[in-house]
């Protein structure tokens, strides 16, 4: 077996380094896109008028709330998420003023009866039922004030507009597609400003290809054990493209493994270079509706995303600012450039203060883990080093013997006749005797040399061999 020369071993690195550079891994594709992802909340308050039974009063109903996943397509402030998930508050539907209505009644007429007579709630159904009846659900009037919530990362709330909006798929009660069904995709504008941004992928996914989902599941969300106050964190799931199948209204969906519930609508399927493959739409719940098969998700197609905006402000979606500052420093984090990351993380924390995965990543870049000794590098340091030494000193010696000639030589030359003049240029010290004596020499000291002091015998044609000391 041959042992690989420095030159191979140096070809070796270039070639990993190269191959590392081109497939950034999962946890920085997961760091890349973590910040877009933004949570969207759907609130309807409103002011309920009705008649208990002892004359007409007004209360506030207990708000109405939808929350789903959205993520900034601009880095100018606009969002992409589900329609569904916003259209509570965008054109508060009839069921949901149907909630308020219902929970108005709960909390005007029934629940204070329950408590005047210390009962608790479900004690006593038929009382329940009583109470209920005595308003007359024709004459409760709703006054619906809906509003729509931006949340990022870093726990800012900002006020959103929906710019553009493709309807959800609704089925009638035979379970077919409405006319008025969509793409439920929709377009929301938050107060301009710099904010981070993802991609659209160029290319529809394979079957197989991996993807990660980011989202803001309500069973996290709401999880009882779980710090509240914290700033709103996405969560990640990972899975791959299982198939790819046709809706109710006969539009392209992508079938995915990864797991999803309610409260990941409308969030970004990322792939392997950290781009947008397709926005989850819907999951599959159980025969009875209440509980999500893990394994059968589905996403709307970045195509379609694309095709979606046309007409719109991001129909050329623009980068940030915020981005890529946030992926460089990303990238050399996972290369150890720890001085380079911290530059451009630290960039990147100014522009958008507070994302907890920036704050963790700048950390860890400001202090980085110990360093083994760099061996590799110091090898190809000798290597270089020596291979200098070497070059220098064989042209050195070529330099200094390019003119010598063997005694060899010099007999062949005369026994062809080529008549050489010898000269004997030997540094001999005044009172010192020569040992050896060239047959046919001429004497020559070096100082006469030095002034150019030629024997006539030296004819321009005619080799001359010097004997020196």
């Amino acid at each position: 077996m041959r042992r690989a020369g420095p030159m191979a071993w140096l070809l070796g690195m270039v070639i990993a380094a190269a191959a590392e550079a081109q497939a950034p891994s999962v946890q920085e594709i997961v760091l890349y896109a973590k910040p877009a992802a933004v949570l969207v909340t759907a609130r309807v308050d409103a002011d309920v008028a009705l008649d208990c039974g002892a004359g007409r009063t007004t209360v506030k109903a207990t708000p109405f709330t939808e929350t789903g996943t959205g993520w900034f397509i601009d880095g100018r402030g606009f969002v992409i998420t589900n329609a569904h998930v916003v259209d509570p508050s965008h054109t508060v539907p009839p069921w949901v003023t149907q909630e308020l209505r219902k929970s108005s009644i709960e909390r005007a007429c029934v629940d204070p009866v329950l408590v005047h007579r210390g009962l608790a709630r479900g004690q006593r159904p038929d009382v329940e039922e009583q109470l209920r009846r005595r308003v007359d659900p024709a004459r409760v009037d709703v006054k619906a004030r809906p509003s729509l919530i931006v949340t990022l990362a870093n726990g800012k709330t900002l006020p959103a507009e929906v710019k553009k909006f493709s309807p959800p798929i609704r089925l009638d009660a035979g379970g077919k597609p409405l006319p008025d069904s969509g793409r439920d995709l929709a377009l929301l504008r938050i107060a301009p400003g710099t904010y981070p941004a993802l991609v659209l992928a160029a290319d529809m996914p394979r079957i197989g290809d991996e993807l990660h989902i980011i989202g803001f599941p309500g069973v996290v969300m709401t999880h009882e054990l779980l710090n509240r106050n914290a700033p709103v964190e996405a969560t990640i799931t990972n899975g791959a493209v299982s198939s790819f199948k046709v809706d109710a209204t006969g539009q392209d969906v992508i079938q995915t493994d990864a797991a999803a519930v309610h409260g990941n609508s409308g969030g970004p399927a990322v792939g392997p270079l950290g781009s947008v493959l397709g926005v989850l739409t819907f999951v599959s719940l159980s025969r009875d509706g209440d509980d999500v098969i893990q394994g059968f998700n589905f996403m709307i197609p970045a195509r379609d995303v694309r095709t979606f905006l046309d007409g719109t402000e991001v129909a050329m979606p623009s980068d940030s600012a915020f981005s890529v500052a946030w992926r460089a420093g990303v990238r050399d984090l996972f290369r150890g450039r720890y001085a380079s990351a911290a530059a451009r993380i630290e960039e990147a924390d100014k522009l958008v203060p507070g994302l907890p995965d920036v704050k963790r990543a700048l950390r860890e870049a400001q202090n980085p883990p110990p360093q083994p000794f760099p061996w590799g590098w110091l090898a190809l340091g000798i290597a270089l080093v020596s291979g200098a030494t070497f070059g220098i000193l064989t042209y050195r010696r070529w330099q200094r013997n390019r003119f010598r000639i063997k005694a060899s030589e010099v007999a062949k030359m005369v026994e062809s006749g080529a008549n050489p003049l010898i000269v004997d240029v030997r540094n001999i010290e005044p009172g010192q005797s020569v040992r050896l004596r060239i047959p046919g020499a001429l004497r020559l000291t070096p100082e006469a040399l030095d002034r150019g002091d030629v024997p006539a015998e030296a004819q321009p044609d005619r080799t001359v061999v010097a004997y020196c000391s």
